[in-house]
């Protein structure tokens, strides 16, 4: 399930400045507990809770996302996800009620937005050469190549969500092809950040900030009474930059972008970021979305479909349902940002009510 880091590095750094400024001086009274977890990192921030707590603390979170790893990984041979995509089209799967309801909420959205999120795409991936550690193991950059159109048809075909079929009760999948297979990345580290702070809250605390992979999900108010503020990166390949801060007090906030993770080939470049209607990498302005919404998985999943979608698809749909997004789009040098209404609903800004969203340029 886990995403190569240096798709992750912007906005770690980023969410980093933008804790740091909300704590300032962190006090007796807020605990900080992080550490590794599915190829990234993860942090949490506690108000009010004393630090001879921790152990069991970290002992309860270290549990609950192994358990999302343990379900969702693609990288794990013995996975829910990776037993499911072994096995054959027709029968339904046993799976976890857990994963089932992720598996549910992403077909959501996929229904949402046309199938601009799709967690079938892996094999389209992988043939774009970003699948897990892709770019990595090939030696040299002649290697790396567009694929001819046959290549690319053949696996088109073992993609689509309506291929995919979940069953909440009893939980279990159905491919309806062989060779259909799902990949959660795009929702399984904001179903990871939920499921940490399901933790949180069962708990009785109620001021937390809960981070993991640059994605951030936020309780009440930070150690100095007022609400977090998270940093959202501006989408620059060779410096890391703010675009902008919010404050986030119970919400979550996501970002997908298409500048870290990249490779070019006869002057293009083609981004990991890929298009399950053409089976190729997106070829448009928008260079990320950002998706505020009260749960993580459902932010994370809506970033994922924006950025697919572009700037302006992008924009008309998150409008039509309702979803707080900030899109960051290149345009002659510079960045031009579209905030949909529920975006400046739920932060407050003031902006143009302009239909096509308001327009701001930055160098």
């Amino acid at each position: 399930m886990c995403r190569p880091a240096l798709d992750r590095l912007a906005r770690l750094f980023l969410v980093a400045v933008a804790v740091a400024s909300a704590v300032g001086t962190l006090n007796a009274e807020t605990l900080l507990i992080s550490g590794p977890t599915m190829g990234t990192t993860y942090h949490v921030k506690l108000v009010g809770v004393a630090t001879g707590d921790e152990a069991a603390i970290r002992a309860e979170f270290e549990a609950v996302l192994a358990d999302v790893d343990q379900r969702l990984s693609t990288y794990r041979q013995d996975s829910e996800v990776s037993r499911f995509n072994r096995a054959p089209a027709g029968n339904w799967f046993a799976v976890s009620p857990a994963t089932a309801e992720v598996v549910s909420a992403a077909l959501e959205v996929s229904r949402q937005t046309g199938g601009a999120l799709d967690v079938t795409v892996g094999p389209l991936v992988r043939l774009w050469h970003f699948g897990p550690n892709a770019i990595s193991e090939i030696k040299s950059t002649a290697e790396i190549a567009p694929p001819d159109d046959a290549t690319l048809q053949a696996a088109r075909e073992l993609v689509g969500y309506e291929k995919l079929a979940v069953r909440i009760d009893p939980p279990a999948l159905r491919k309806r092809i062989d060779g259909l297979e799902i990949d959660l990345s795009a929702v399984g580290e904001g179903d990871a950040i939920d499921r940490v702070t399901a933790a949180i809250t069962k708990r009785g605390i109620k001021n937390y900030l809960v981070e993991l992979g640059g994605e951030v999900r936020t309780g009440g108010l930070g150690p100095n009474g007022t609400p977090w503020r998270v940093a959202v990166a501006r989408p620059l390949v060779e410096r890391h930059e703010m675009q902008t801060a919010v404050p986030l007090s119970n919400a979550a906030l996501a970002t997908s972008g298409d500048y870290r993770r990249f490779f070019e080939q006869g002057g293009h470049r083609y981004s990991h970021v890929i298009d399950p209607s053409t089976g190729r990498p997106v070829n448009h302005a928008l260079a990320s979305a950002t998706v505020a919404a009260d749960e993580c998985m459902t932010a994370d999943a809506w970033a994922t479909a924006l950025l697919v979608l572009g700037p302006q698809r992008g924009y008309d749909c998150a409008v039509e349902q309702g979803i707080a997004a900030l899109l960051v789009s290149r345009d002659a040098g510079a960045f031009v940002t579209q905030e949909t209404p529920a975006w400046r609903n739920r932060f407050s800004t003031a902006a143009s009510s302009s239909p096509a969203g308001p327009r701001i340029r930055s160098p």
